[in-house]
């Protein structure tokens, strides 16, 4: 059986509690995912800012809403999504699953699931940021019904840039 049939997929939201296991996930996802992608020291760069506890307690202070996807009770993957302050557009800033689950359909189910809180949101579009060079995700994401808007390459600091792709997709609710 596919990760997507699976009855044990659940999402819950995170609290501060849970930065802890967001920081693991993120840990072990970030270095299989982006690889052959980033250097190691873009890598722990990346991780450091946008990981730290303070980062995360931040964030969820200021209304991102992180979600934890569970299997049989254990977080196996993570998304990070908000609605800007107009209501008509939603960010969807993180979604990752563990690697050995990936290519099985849990990815879809929780890009499903942050369609789903957006539209819930009354959000008219969901806007995420991709890497340039990360084609898989490119492809599940046009799969998905998103085009790409633009390019942003966005200075990080340490010598560092995010070299991306915006992709939108228009939302309809049901």
């Amino acid at each position: 059986m596919d990760a997507a049939s699976e009855p044990s997929l659940v999402f819950r939201q995170a609290t501060v509690d849970d930065i802890p296991v967001i920081r693991a996930l993120a840990d072990r996802i970030w270095r299989a995912a982006y690889a052959e992608m980033l250097s190691l020291a873009q890598i722990e760069h990346m991780l450091g800012r946008m990981y730290s506890a303070a980062t995360l307690a931040r964030e969820i202070g200021e209304g991102i809403r992180y979600d934890l996807m569970e299997r049989a009770g254990k977080p196996i993957g993570y998304l990070a999504i908000s609605v800007r302050p107009d209501g008509q557009q939603a960010e969807l800033h993180k979604l990752y699953l563990l690697p050995e689950l990936q290519g099985q359909g849990a990815g879809q189910v929780m890009l499903d699931h942050a369609i789903a809180v957006a539209v819930a949101a009354g959000a008219k579009r969901l806007e995420l940021r991709v890497n340039r060079h990360n084609l898989r995700a490119q492809r599940a994401y046009l799969r998905a019904g998103f085009h790409i808007e633009r390019e942003l390459c966005q200075d990080i600091g340490g010598g560092f840039v995010m070299d991306d792709f915006v992709m939108v997709r228009e939302l309809v609710a049901p």
